[in-house]
């Protein structure tokens, strides 16, 4: 049998860039992996990270998951159309007090996290439906799970795409299609560093200054401290995506949950994470 062929969207950096090195240069399993990104001339740094496998267990295809032309042609340009696993990985976060953020930016946030990944499913569905085979993993969030002060359209993107593929999962059983929600808690990347450099220049026009104030006092330098010290690493990610495809031999649609509760500490302010489970006082109950 030919080795599984592996689909992931959103390769260039971070996540997507670990789960396509890890499955490539796996010597166990030996996946066929397509990774994928808006832009090659952005491949470098995978390509590095991959060494030798470059070519042999992995290559790389144009895609932008906001385009339904550019989802057909990347997945037309395999053969027989034939992807055993889809893993949604791109996405884009947003943060900031809603009063000052621009409706335009909020879509783009929804067309990527959500209709991308959508688009995607759509795509490779029928498929696997025919073949009566196929995994389907999504990267979401915690803020899929628990909205987060400040995270307000990110975490409603995420909220999104988890009604969207646990409904979908119980249609997909007949067809022994399994569906997977990977939702890591804060990953430690440069995007995420260089997000928070940025927003803390933004002046975020039409926000009162008291919330202004909160978010630039407390909320930025919180976060900060969260993904610096406390946070996940993309490789740390990848690994459980391991566990993941060994679950998928199971007949049960499971809704793997990676999770780093940064708020068990007691220096973190509960106000991040108001509601349970994610608060301090109830976490300490059990």
């Amino acid at each position: 049998l030919a080795n599984p062929l592996v689909l992931i969207t959103g390769c260039s950096s971070g996540i997507g860039l670990a789960i396509a090195v890890m499955l490539a240069r796996d010597e166990m399993r030996r996946y066929y992996v397509i990774g994928t990104m808006r832009d090659l001339k952005r491949k470098d740094k995978l390509v590095e990270a991959v060494g030798d496998a470059y070519g042999k267990t992995l290559s790389l295809l144009t895609l932008d998951v906001c385009s339904d032309e550019s989802v057909k042609q990347c997945v037309d340009s395999i053969k027989d159309r034939h992807i055993d696993i889809l893993i949604n990985n791109a996405g884009v976060g947003l943060v900031g007090p809603v009063e000052g953020l621009g409706m335009d930016d909020m879509m783009k946030v929804f067309q990527t996290n959500f209709f991308g990944a959508v688009c995607m499913i759509k795509e490779v569905m029928p498929d696997m439906k025919r073949r009566r085979s196929g995994h389907i993993i999504v990267i979401s969030s915690a803020m899929g799970l628990q909205g987060v002060a400040f995270n307000d359209v990110y975490s409603a993107s995420k909220f999104a795409i988890e009604g969207f593929c646990e409904s979908l999962a119980v249609q997909l059983l007949k067809f022994n299609i399994t569906m997977s929600m990977i939702e890591p808690g804060p990953v430690h990347t440069e995007f995420e560093m260089k997000m928070f450099a940025d927003v803390s220049k933004k002046e975020y026009v039409g926000t009162d200054p008291e919330t202004l104030h909160h978010f630039r006092t407390c909320y930025l330098p919180s976060a900060a401290n969260i993904f610096q010290g406390l946070g996940q690493t993309p490789e740390d990610i990848a690994k459980v995506r391991n566990h993941v495809t060994d679950l998928a031999r199971c007949p049960t649609f499971f809704n793997i949950v990676v999770v780093f509760v940064a708020c068990r500490l007691p220096n973190v302010p509960k106000w991040l994470f108001p509601n349970s489970p994610f608060n301090n006082k109830t976490l300490n109950k059990s």
